[in-house]
């Protein structure tokens, strides 16, 4: 099973990276919200943590052909594949659906907003509840991720921004009104070396 390839980005379409890896080329299915971070990328050498699958159905006569999928980060990977196995929610569907970023539908899945989840291409309103019934409560790690679009020095603090989280939740606060504390403090863009040097700027704010 092939979890990981890296090579040369040479053609990016709508739906597909093509990477040349020695004298190989190889087609990747990408969702829309890792196709739009990688245009950047054309020409350069990315790595991309994959899914492979066999698509196709022998028994209406058809061939089983190997696909790759994908994405820039492992948590990207673990998150595709938490949708993926929601009833009625294959690969091609969930490919489909995924234009906006992890965070954003992870944070809807969260706050059990139906109508944000419907708004996705291909996602009906029984599918959405079914989505937040099966997922709701393990999307915490996924509505915190740091956007790859930051500046280096605030996605470096991923950890910090992750260990605060849970000191807030563990301290009684939902998990939406920890996410949204945290978020306040991180717009401003200062750097946070420890867990208590954010906590400290987290409620000096709210004494302002």
């Amino acid at each position: 099973m092939i979890t990981r390839i890296t090579g040369r980005l040479v053609q990016l379409t709508t739906s597909e990276a093509t990477l040349s890896v020695g004298a190989f080329e190889y087609e990747v299915f990408v969702p829309e919200f890792v196709r739009r971070q990688l245009q950047g990328s054309l020409d350069q050498e990315v790595s991309l943590r994959t899914i492979e699958y066999l698509e196709g159905n022998p028994q209406k006569g058809g061939r089983l052909t190997p696909r790759l999928i994908g994405f820039l980060s492992d948590a990207e990977k673990e998150f595709f594949e938490s949708i993926c196995s929601v009833d009625g929610v294959g690969v091609k569907t969930a490919l489909r659906a995924m234009v906006r970023p992890v965070r954003e539908v992870a944070t809807a899945i969260e706050e059990q907003n139906i109508k944000e989840l419907t708004a996705l291409p291909g996602i009906g309103p029984a599918t959405a509840e079914r989505i937040v019934a099966k997922l709701r409560r393990k999307m915490a790690k996924f509505a915190l991720m740091i956007a790859r679009d930051l500046p280096p020095e605030i996605a470096g603090q991923h950890s910090v921004v992750q260990e605060t989280f849970e000191a807030l939740v563990s301290l009684g606060h939902s998990a939406p009104d920890a996410r949204q504390k945290i978020d306040t403090v991180l717009a401003a863009g200062k750097k946070f070396k420890t867990v208590e040097d954010l906590l400290t700027e987290l409620y000096q704010k709210e004494r302002r």
